[in-house]
């Protein structure tokens, strides 16, 4: 049985290249940085993480809630073949619950912070929002798309962003906890527009300070699907 079960909906997903050296000191052990044409990336991703099940069962009150995280690629080389996966190096949400579990027992970097989202839709276009306060300070990010839904395409930078199948964290300098996500391959809605009000310094520190004067390379609207969180192993 799978430790978690939930669906990720909605996903805005906006992309920094940024200096590799910036994220020398974040991975891994048994891992190395994932680039895509010879691009590293870190990506700022808000969604909705809804229908959450653990070990097959509701818990009340934890069920459906917003998810803000920033994250980055990296793969693990094994029996003769590449894990493709992510690094979070801070994933926020409003449940405290949650917060708990995932830092004990996958070793992540959850914080708990107030939040809210909004999901809206005209004749022509959709609109999403999702917001988290910290300092007396609402941060945002906001997407805006038509309502064309299209795959997204092989071999392309959106392809290299939403097919990373495996989450990787620091057990120490010496051990890295690994587990497995699945999900089927997502398809994704055209960007219009975007808005990114974001304290990077005071939420993320000062190595990703730099993010507040660089616009995202690309955005995406992921919709999503119904994914699983497997059981860890340290390597």
């Amino acid at each position: 049985m799978s430790f978690l079960t939930a669906e990720w909906n909605d996903l805005a997903m906006l992309n920094y290249e940024i200096n590799p050296s910036i994220l020398k000191k974040y991975i891994p052990k048994g891992t190395e940085l994932d680039l895509w044409n010879g691009k590293c990336f870190v990506s700022l991703i808000g969604f909705m993480f809804e229908n959450v099940k653990i070990l097959g069962i509701k818990i009340p009150f934890h069920t459906n809630f917003e998810e803000v995280n920033l994250r980055f690629y990296v793969k693990h080389f094994e029996k003769g073949k590449w894990k493709r996966g992510t690094v979070f190096i801070k994933e926020i949400v409003p449940k405290y619950a949650v917060t708990l579990i995932a830092n004990l027992l996958y070793n992540e970097h959850y914080e708990t912070l107030k939040m809210r989202h909004q999901r809206s839709e005209s004749e022509a276009s959709k609109t999403f929002i999702y917001q988290w306060k910290k300092h007396n300070k609402w941060n945002s990010i906001e997407v805006k798309t038509t309502k064309n839904t299209m795959p997204i395409e092989k071999n392309s930078e959106a392809e290299f962003i939403t097919e990373h199948y495996y989450g990787y964290t620091k057990f120490n300098e010496n051990k890295t906890v690994e587990y497995e996500v699945t999900h089927p391959r997502w398809n994704q809605l055209d960007v219009i527009n975007f808005k990114v009000d974001v304290d990077f310094k005071s939420i993320y520190g000062k190595d990703f300070e730099i993010l507040q004067l660089l616009k995202p390379t690309s955005v995406l609207l992921a919709l999503g699907s119904k994914i699983t969180i497997e059981g860890k192993k340290i390597i």
